[in-house]
């Protein structure tokens, strides 16, 4: 018998399943949830609940994520087809009526032949058998202490410490320029590591004053007895401890050298470092930040040469649970050192419901194939949903990894030709292109 099986039902498990389903494979999704055993964050036991916003975001195919909803639907999601029949008015955004959805999505999957929904907690990782893991950030405690047995106490994260990711062509080198510290060359290095911008000490005070002052989240109950620690502190909390914290932390001025201006050092420098290997996105060192995003963008425009930034991600401080997925995770999402069992959904390192859903049907899909004995070609690279698998297996900086949303900054790259106004639709135009040809091979 061909059994997948499938520990988990949000919106990763689910649209796993279903892609397993209609690939002629027999599934079980075990989901922990009960009427009587909620988690802190979930208000009932259907499957594939949206816990946070009913919003899956722009819709505009010209968007990332837009695009990414687009592909799915050409590879026939469960997900975004039920998306799109419970939608709400929301402009240009995707946003459903969540109790109808999920519901919906739990009524299909009870109804397919080849699919079976069982109310049990599962404390550790199979030992033998077909398995993908599809928990989410609130992944029970028994399961985490098995996938860190197995994988290695480093390789799990329980606390989002998120610094905001800049796009590198948004960034003015006529005031920033790449060095690192005493031009130091570390491993696979230059000297020229982190893109530097300076500050005098009028702009540093201002932009004090603006953290402290600056609008901030509150934590989420469930999320309240999660300590901040020493190595991920917010931003702003830095900055309440002492005005010249910063200047002895992450924006300390040594070792540099403007040659804008060489002869004046700068009284505090922010440094910005790559954050995936195709040189196009760049996180601000050490600005993990509870503020809210309008705050966000206000104050760390303020920054000398960003301002006028475009921001791929902003920046966050919550609980969390994921992998070292670039480590640990094959580009057919398996595990590498036991790959009879793939992982799904956002205890990978992905950020979002669409991005969630993602790595479910793909999972899905790797999943069946194997059972099968199929050989399918790889995910191309140019479409959302490959990009999106290969920065969180291959692209991303597993040092640095932090749970990410899809975004153009992930992307191959366009011909250089290819004017700013209109890579939007050409990002799009190539993507779809590819992804239907790659899904007509299925």
């Amino acid at each position: 018998m061909k059994q997948l099986n499938i520990i988990g039902g949000g919106l990763a498990g689910s649209e796993a399943a279903w892609q397993a389903a209609n690939n002629g494979i027999d599934v079980t999704i075990y989901e922990m949830r009960t009427k009587d055993n909620l988690t802190f964050a979930h208000k009932t036991d259907t499957l594939a609940e949206l816990v946070c916003s009913n919003s899956f975001r722009n819709d505009d195919v010209t968007s990332a994520i837009g695009l990414l909803h687009e592909e799915l639907r050409i590879l026939g999601s469960l997900i975004m087809e039920v998306a799109d029949s419970t939608k709400l008015p929301a402009g240009g955004a995707l946003a459903v009526d969540r109790e109808v959805f999920a519901k919906t999505i739990e009524d299909r999957l009870i109804a397919h032949p080849r699919i079976k929904v069982v109310r049990k907690e599962i404390e550790s990782l199979p030992e033998e058998g077909l398995t993908i893991v599809a928990t989410g950030p609130l992944t029970s405690g028994s399961l985490t202490d098995s996938i860190i047995k197995v994988t290695g106490k480093d390789q799990l994260a329980f606390f989002d410490a998120i610094a905001p990711i800049v796009y590198k062509e948004s960034i003015d080198f006529s005031v920033c320029w790449m060095q690192s510290r005493y031009d130091k060359v570390g491993p696979g290095g230059t000297g020229q590591d982190y893109i530097n911008c300076p500050m005098n000490k009028e702009q540093y005070y201002k932009f004090i004053e603006a953290l402290i002052e600056g609008d901030k989240t509150e934590f989420k109950e469930w999320e309240k007895s999660t300590p901040y620690f020493n190595g991920c502190l917010p931003i702003e909390v830095m900055a309440e401890r002492g005005v010249e914290t910063l200047r002895f932390g992450p924006m300390k001025p040594v070792g540099l050298t403007n040659p804008h201006n060489p002869d004046e050092k700068p009284y505090a420098v922010v440094q910005l470092r790559q954050d995936n290997k195709l040189g196009t996105l760049y996180n601000i060192v050490g600005f993990q930040t509870k503020l809210k995003y309008g705050d966000q963008q206000r104050i760390f425009k303020t920054i000398p040469g960003l301002e006028n930034a475009e921001f791929a991600r902003l920046g966050g401080l919550h609980r969390n649970t994921f992998i070292k997925s670039p480590e640990l995770l094959d580009e057919h999402l398996r595990l590498k050192s036991h790959k009879h069992i793939r992982f799904a959904g956002q205890i990978t390192g992905v950020e979002g419901y669409v991005e969630s859903c993602a790595t479910g049907l793909l999972a899905g899909i790797f999943a069946a194939n194997e059972l099968n004995s199929k050989t399918i070609e790889n995910v191309p690279d140019v479409s959302a949903i490959g990009s999106l698998l290969r920065h969180i297996t291959v692209n991303a900086n597993s040092s640095s990894f932090q749970p990410m949303n899809v975004n153009y900054g992930l992307f191959t790259p366009l011909d250089g030709k290819v004017k700013k106004l209109n890579r939007p639709e050409a990002y799009s135009a190539r993507a779809i292109a590819a992804i239907k040809e790659w899904g007509a091979g299925l």
